[in-house]
């Protein structure tokens, strides 16, 4: 795929989480993700794995916004968010990525693991997407293209280079929503 693929999907990607629909990206629209993800997986808000996923999405803020040349607590326009982005995708590589958006992956993966093995199973699977926005009609034949050795479960890292790939144009499964 090309960058202009991964480019779309970050577009759509700074579309979902301007939750206010204001143009730009700030704490409150980060952790307003989060809490719907929570909600929409039927979670408490005051369980110990949302408020490790809010941490996480404020991590990710912080990160992004310093990566923009943001003030902490400030708003992130659309062409900071694509340009810091598209660096961290493009020129820094996955390494970048991976300490970016792991404790989110990390953070979904305790919201969704019901058996606590540590991993995602196909129903999980499919509960994570349903709580990040995508139909169940997508979700379910998703975990088939993802589960790439077959063995039924997607551990942290295959999760984390599913997101990856989905972001950097490798990966035509549908994973925002």
């Amino acid at each position: 795929m090309s960058t202009a693929a991964a480019n779309e999907r970050l577009v759509k990607r700074f579309e979902k989480w301007d939750t206010d629909g204001n143009g730009v990206l700030d704490a409150a629209d980060f952790q307003s993700e989060a809490r719907r993800i929570a909600q929409n997986l039927g979670k408490d808000a005051d369980a110990p794995e949302v408020q490790e996923l809010q941490a996480a999405f404020t991590g990710l803020y912080e990160y992004l916004a310093d990566k923009a040349g943001v003030e902490a607590g400030g708003a992130i326009s659309r062409q900071q968010f694509l340009d810091a982005t598209g660096d961290m995708l493009f020129k820094e590589g996955e390494a970048s990525f991976n300490r970016a958006l792991s404790p989110i992956v990390k953070a979904l993966i305790r919201l969704c693991d019901e058996d606590h093995d540590g991993q995602i199973d196909a129903r999980e699977f499919q509960a994570w997407l349903s709580g990040v926005g995508v139909p169940l009609s997508e979700a379910g034949l998703a975990f088939q293209k993802v589960d790439k050795n077959g063995d039924g479960r997607l551990s942290e890292d295959e999760l984390l280079e599913v997101v990856r790939d989905f972001h950097f144009g490798r990966l035509e499964v549908e994973l925002l929503g």
